[in-house]
Formats: C-alpha cells, sequence, structure tokens
C-alpha cells in the first residue's frame, strides 16, 4: 500500500496501537496466511572489524570472549537443524574476515546438501564475494541498513559508510537473492520521521524481508546509559511495515522477547509471519551478545524449536513446512 510520510506517521503515533495491530494481522492472514516460518539462526562468530557503537560484539568491546567456528563446526551444526525440521539455516557473524570467500563458498555447498535455504548475514563483502555466495547456493542475504538518517548513521557507525552500505544492499538485489533489511527503533536522536522515511525507503528499494529491532543499549559500549527503544514502538513500526508491505516476510524478532516474555507473540499478532529460534549450541550462545538480556542463552536447539512451536500453535497458528520463500503478490 502506498502511504505518504504524515500518513505513516500519523499511524506511528495513533492513540490506538491495538486498532493499528489487528489491521496489520488482518493485512498479514490475507496476503501470507497463517503459516508462520521457522529459521535456524546459527551465530558462528562474535569477531567483528567493525566499532558501531550500539552493538556489544562491537571491535571496541574488549570485554567480550570472542570465538569463530570452524568450518566443520558450522557445517554439523546446520546439519543438527536441518535434521530437527529447520528449512531455512541463516548463518549470522559479526563482520569475520577470517571466513574467507573460499571458506563460505564450502560451507555453503556443504550446507545445501541438507535441502535447506541458505541465509546469509554477515555483513559488507565485495560484489565479486556476494557473486560467489550466490553461485555456491546461497538464496537469501540480511544486511539492516539501521537509521536512512545519514548523519546519525555515520555518527553511530564510526569508519563505515552509508553510501557503502546502501551500495552492497543493491549489489545483493542486482545478483538475485531474496533481500532482507530494516531498521533499529529508539536510537538516541531518532525521530518518529526518520522512522517513516526509513519505511519508505524499505518500500522503495523492493525487499523480500524486513526486521524492526528494538534499540537495546549494552553495558559495554558508549551508549550504555541511553534510554532505548520500546516495545510499542518496534510493534508499530513492524505493523506499519506491514500495511504498506502485504506480502513480504517480517519476523518477530528474539530483540522484542528481550523486552517482554511475550515480545514474539505480540508481533505475530501485529503483521509478523517469521521466526529465528537459535539453533547455535554451547557457550556460543552466550558469547554472541549484542544486547544484554538476550533469551534462551542456556537452552538447546531442540527446547527452543520446540518452546516457539507451541507458542505459535497456541495463537492459532500452524509452522510452514517449506523453504518459506517471499512470493510477490504483485
Amino acid at each position: 500500500m502506498s502511504l505518504k510520510k504524515v500518513e505513516i506517521i500519523e499511524l506511528l503515533t495513533q492513540t490506538n496501537a491495538e486498532e493499528l495491530y489487528q489491521r496489520a494481522d488482518k493485512i498479514r492472514h490475507e496476503n501470507v496466511g497463517d503459516e508462520v516460518h521457522l529459521r535456524g539462526l546459527i551465530e558462528f562468530s562474535n569477531i567483528c572489524r567493525n566499532n558501531c557503537l550500539y552493538c556489544g560484539i562491537r571491535k571496541g568491546n574488549a570485554q567480550v570472549v570472542r570465538y569463530h567456528m570452524s568450518e566443520e563446526e558450522l557445517i554439523e551444526t546446520a546439519r543438527k537443524a536441518a535434521n530437527i525440521g529447520f528449512k531455512t539455516i541463516v548463518m549470522q557473524s559479526g563482520e569475520d574476515m577470517y571466513y574467507t570467500a573460499d571458506k563460505m563458498c564450502r560451507i555453503i555447498e556443504a550446507i545445501k546438501k541438507f535441502d535447506v535455504a541458505v541465509t546469509l548475514s554477515i555483513g559488507e563483502r565485495t560484489f565479486e564475494e556476494y557473486k560467489s555466495f550466490r553461485e555456491a547456493g546461497a538464496d537469501r542475504y540480511l544486511m539492516r541498513i539501521e537509521t536512512t538518517n545519514k548523519e546519525l548513521y555515520h555518527q553511530l557507525d564510526p569508519q563505515m559508510s552509508w553510501q557503502h552500505r546502501y551500495d552492497c544492499l543493491m549489489m545483493i538485489k542486482d545478483l538475485g537473492y531474496e533481500l532482507g533489511s530494516g531498521i533499529m527503533v529508539g536510537l538516541p536522536q531518532q525521530t518518529i520521521e526518520s522512522i517513516a522515511e526509513d519505511l519508505l525507503f524499505l518500500q522503495k528499494i523492493g525487499i523480500d524481508m524486513a526486521g524492526i529491532g528494538p534499540f537495546i543499549p549494552h553495558p559495554n559500549t558508549p551508549l550504555a546509559n541511553e534510554k532505548g527503544g520500546t516495545l510499542e514502538l518496534a510493534l508499530r513500526t513492524m505493523a506499519v511495515m506491514r500495511i504498506m508491505m502485504p506480502d513480504i516476510n517480517i519476523p518477530a524478532t528474539t530483540a522484542m522477547e528481550s523486552l517482554h516474555p511475550q515480545g514474539r507473540i505480540k508481533a505475530l499478532k501485529a503483521g509478523a509471519n517469521v521466526v529465528m529460534p537459535n539453533v547455535t549450541e554451547g557457550e556460543y550462545r552466550k558469547f554472541y551478545e549484542l544486547y544484554p538480556g538476550k533469551i534462551c542463552v542456556n537452552d538447546t536447539p531442540i527446547h527452543c524449536r520446540s518452546c516457539i512451536g507451541m507458542k505459535i500453535t497456541s495463537i492459532g497458528r500452524t509452522i510452514g513446512n517449506g523453504f518459506g520463500s517471499h512470493i510477490k503478490k504483485n
């Protein structure tokens, strides 16, 4: 649906949030149905070359216990996830250059043999690298723009370039990946007007999936004492996104559940249709701490899948048994 900036602001600030959520949920039902697609998330490295002010695994955080999985560990984790029913494997890491293009291609090719869709979330790479990952079998790529306010972006992401990030998104799209992006809400100095512009940007570039994450201040970052985002603003933003982009995939993000015990269920009732349970094993779970209060750090992948599965069926939704690709309606 085409909305003007003023109309988006009105929806983001309207008095009756529940009415907005119900409208988004109805649009979700009509356009993507009642299936919830599960993606198995593997957090395979918390080493990052960047120093984003809001991120718990930023290069400058000396308190982090750093790790990266071996190729064999990563492939075995994906195999186990496929065996318990995940049809999509999401590989997420900091920008860790230990994983060269050759390494990543070997990993992708091995995981594709498990009959799963492969999603990468490993940040900014070159066109040649993106091309090689695609040729090795990667289906989707996630990279949040975080904010379209370039001044704010450059304040929060020192040594990085908003334009380069945008160029990376366009490379990924041009190579035929399903493109996932998204924003963080509740950032310092961020305005409702800025969030409206973010949503218009995501609609304009034609994304296939979009995630909305509330900003949660991490104690070992320069933004430790900032207020942080609210669940309500994250849900409102997500609901408006569903209204604007009726057929895309929208995850109920784990960060929402860090703010409220029913955060993901609330999101599923406000337009979301995807959940990404963590299938990372052992201590790696707690060491991959982008924000504090991360849920399920002591759980096993099987328990996580069972737990979210019960939550999904408790609200009358079903678990999708396919790859859950974006099917465009127009």
